[in-house]
């Protein structure tokens, strides 16, 4: 394997582990920290991209001289629409489901399919893309044989940018504060006077929300469809249990491992070889590390 070829691998693994990432920290939030299994998150990745996609059309539309300005506009009304879609599903359907996992997963999986459906009638069953805006096109040429996109170096930084707003909001902010006190010991918490059903319809949200997001970077990458976000559904699940299901750090250390090692043996195996191979890794690590390979202490 020449260098250039090496280099170009690594850069594809960076590329998923962007979008793994960015998937997999809003699943960790609502699946790590409030123990609720949304199946339907893949489908809210969807509803991100397919907002960033009505953003465009607006700007194409009505203010066609700042298309240069719609993407960063619609990475925002991905995060607001889907975080409030978000916080309606944990006020009218997921709080009753509480302590149920096997109900929750029953109960996400068919919103999903319902999500489904409504993105075929409203979207149509074809898949649609946006375009990209002149100051990510092109490619910045470290070798005369290397050209990486200036899209997908975009999206890397705004991983990083979306992992630091995490990290902030979880324990640097007065909200990330209630949110590890209720997660930790919810009867203690209400008796210190936070409102404990707030701060879980709060924390389900801002979960959706990153999803969202998620799905505005996909837009940059590849076109959306209906069925886009059951593409990506469990490689997500794979990841946040790889990682540890109460560690974001070990969530992104997860997302890097695995998109580079799907990266790797895509140059040696097919596709599907490639995601059975990283399987099998997956679930051997974790028989020998239930808790997870990054995580720093046993789920409960």
């Amino acid at each position: 394997m020449s260098l250039d070829v090496f280099l170009v691998q690594v850069f594809n693994g960076l590329s998923l582990f962007t979008v793994l990432a960015l998937m997999a920290v809003g699943l960790a939030i609502v699946f790590g920290l409030m123990g609720v299994i949304n199946m339907a998150h893949g489908e809210l990745m969807a509803l991100g991209a397919y907002m960033t996609y009505l953003t465009a059309g607006v700007f194409q539309r009505f203010l066609p001289s700042l298309m240069g300005a719609y993407f960063l506009v619609g990475i925002v009304v991905a995060f607001v629409v889907t975080a409030a879609v978000g916080f309606v599903l944990e006020r009218v359907m997921i709080r009753r489901l509480y302590h149920r996992p096997l109900d929750t997963m029953l109960a996400t999986w068919g919103l999903s399919l319902v999500l489904q459906q409504v993105y075929r009638q409203v979207f149509g069953p074809i898949d649609v893309s946006v375009p990209t805006v002149t100051w990510l096109k092109g490619a910045w040429n470290i070798t005369p044989n290397i050209a990486l996109p200036l899209s997908r170096i975009f999206i890397l930084f705004l991983t990083f940018a979306v992992a630091l707003a995490v990290f902030l909001f979880l324990f640097r902010s007065r909200w990330g504060l209630r949110i590890r006190s209720v997660m930790q010991n919810r009867p203690m918490a209400g008796a210190a006077g936070i409102d404990t059903e707030r701060v879980d319809a709060v924390t389900f949200a801002v979960g959706c929300g990153l999803a969202g997001i998620a799905g505005s970077a996909l837009t940059m990458l590849a076109s959306t469809g209906p069925v886009t976000g059951q593409q990506y559904i469990v490689d997500t699940f794979v990841v946040v249990v790889f990682g540890g299901i109460e560690s974001l750090l070990g969530t992104f250390l997860s997302a890097f491992s695995i998109g580079q090692l799907q990266s790797m043996f895509e140059l040696l195996l097919s596709g599907s070889m490639a995601k059975a191979t990283i399987l099998m890794l997956v679930i051997v690590a974790l028989y020998f590390r239930p808790q997870g390979l990054f995580a720093l202490k046993v789920r409960r």
